[in-house]
């Protein structure tokens, strides 16, 4: 592989954020006359960025000493004299095996853990198996598409707001005996009828506002004695929008009402 030194050496100083970085002992083999060798760790500031692991002598060393490319390799543990110590050994016969130690458990976990995902043949898989799920999720979504829905035959929505669920046809009894508001009932507004057979009252009205002297209002007020002939629990008044109108008609007289006394006191 040929490497453009000056690019590379750019790349490794550069301001581009690095995907792990710290110091590590690298081991160092000296060979000697008459077979004699001798090992060495020499501490060193490693910085990987992508699949390019660079080594400094020190942390503020304005070039790097080498790179090992990490490509075609696995990192595993291994044993050695020193302890935390782990090794990226290359597919190659021929080459030699790049032995690091870290300065505790911890740090040789994460170090092993980012290198392992540093290589192209990685990220490639990772691709294909993001690729097999997204497959596996387009035909899931699709077949639900295709998929019969129920049916809500026997049901009626509210016309007045789709948003809201489904209107029983037969009217509901609750746990006090009473039918929902707008059930129907019997013609022409009755009371329906409860679980002993019987026939009771329809749940109270709303208190009515207090009065401005602190006192309940003993009469309606003006303007809302039409209104009041008409019960909000009628099957005039079964829908959500006709209740929300009928009640409505109070709050529009005291506005109307607060609106004279405004423009009076204006005068």
């Amino acid at each position: 592989m040929k490497l453009n030194e000056r690019s590379v050496a750019h790349y490794a100083t550069c301001d581009s954020p690095a995907d792990h970085a710290g110091f590590l002992r690298q081991r160092v083999e000296r060979h000697h006359h008459h077979a004699h060798h001798s090992t060495s760790y020499q501490r060193r500031w490693f910085v990987l960025k992508g699949n390019l692991l660079f080594y400094f002598e020190e942390r503020d060393s304005r070039e790097p000493m080498g790179l090992v490319v990490l490509e075609g390799c696995t990192v595993e543990l291994c044993e050695a004299a020193e302890e935390f110590a782990f090794a990226i050994r290359f597919d190659d016969a021929g080459a030699k095996a790049c032995v690091l130690v870290a300065d505790g458990h911890a740090a040789m976990e994460a170090w092993v853990k980012a290198l392992s995902r540093a290589s192209f043949d990685y990220m490639r898989l990772v691709v294909r198996e993001l690729e097999k799920q997204l497959e596996e999720a387009c035909k899931s979504l699709a077949a639900c598409r295709n998929s019969p829905r129920r049916s809500n035959s026997g049901r009626k929505r509210h016309l007045s707001n789709p948003a809201l669920g489904p209107v029983q046809e037969k009217p509901a009894v609750l746990e006090n005996g009473y039918c929902t508001w707008g059930s129907g009932g019997e013609p022409g507004g009755n009371p329906c009828p409860d679980r002993d057979g019987g026939y009771s009252k329809p749940p109270p009205l709303p208190p009515r506002r207090r009065s401005a002297g602190g006192s309940a209002a003993a009469s309606p007020v003006p303007g809302l004695a039409l209104a009041l002939q008409e019960s909000p629990v009628s099957p005039e008044t079964a829908c959500f929008s006709k209740l929300h109108n009928w009640y409505g008609q109070e709050i529009a007289v005291l506005r109307r009402e607060w609106l004279e006394r405004q423009q009076r006191g204006n005068l």
